[in-house]
């Protein structure tokens, strides 16, 4: 168990139930004057708390994008709204599954529990699902057997967490009937592999291929690592880079 906001937020939520709830069960005067602050502030804290834990548990919850392996769809200083029920309930803390909603689908951006640390999030986008067959040689991608239709949209300046800059090229990838971007660093050298994506698990590459930490590197994300499906950027602000950037709010992620 991780000693995380979820887990606070869950213990004050609790808390402050308990303490509402004792004094309605069992205080034999209720005049509001003799009350104490500490059920005054349980009161009026028990509810503000259990909306944003139910908010946040089971419908969305924000995360701000902190390093450069999702460009160009994602950059550096984006705020971006998670679905939390797009692929099933979980409890908050425990994280066990409690209702199926949907599945993960090829093509989806997804925050996920880094399998190394699952006090890290990670979001990757999601290339192959159980059964699939990836492949990877340098800057080729192959998915059952069927390599990848990529189109050069042309150059683009890559920024990372310390804002430094390098030049990629931007290319159209079609991920089997999902349509994105991608960049590239030409001129250099890449991994080779390939995989049988199992039951229960999903095959994460990074959109920002050649400057991206993931399934390549350290394999498969289990599906009880996964926290929901990237939905829409909110807010865009990042301090020492390009500031804030009000034409990114509300941007659709696909």
């Amino acid at each position: 168990m991780d000693f995380d906001l979820e887990f606070w937020l869950v213990a004050a939520t609790a808390v402050s139930g308990v303490i509402w709830l004792l004094y309605a069960l069992f205080s034999r005067n209720n005049n509001p004057e003799e009350e104490s602050v500490l059920l005054e502030y349980a009161r009026s804290f028990f509810p503000v708390l259990l909306a944003v834990l139910l908010l946040r548990s089971f419908v969305i919850e924000p995360f701000r994008i902190p390093s450069g392996s999702m460009l160009p769809t994602l950059e550096i200083g984006d705020f971006i709204l998670v679905n939390k029920f797009a692929y099933g309930l979980r409890l908050p803390v425990l994280h066990d599954k409690i209702l199926e909603v949907g599945e993960p689908q090829r093509g989806d951006v997804v925050v996920f529990r880094y399998p190394e640390n699952p006090k890290v999030d990670y979001i990757k986008r999601l290339i192959g699902v159980p059964g699939d067959v990836v492949e990877w040689n340098n800057k080729t991608l192959r998915v059952n057997g069927i390599e990848l239709d990529r189109s050069t949209i042309g150059e683009y300046i890559a920024l990372d967490q310390h804002n430094g800059s390098r030049p990629t090229t931007r290319l159209k990838e079609d991920l089997l009937g999902v349509s994105h971007d991608i960049l590239i660093v030409p001129n250099t050298g890449g991994k080779t592999g390939s995989i049988t994506v199992p039951e229960g698990h999903y095959f994460m590459m990074g959109d920002n291929r050649d400057m991206s930490n993931d399934s390549r590197m350290w394999g498969l994300v289990p599906e009880a690592n996964l926290v929901g499906k990237a939905a829409y950027i909110w807010m865009h602000i990042n301090f020492g880079g390009d500031g804030f950037e009000a034409s990114r709010i509300g941007n659709a992620i696909n």
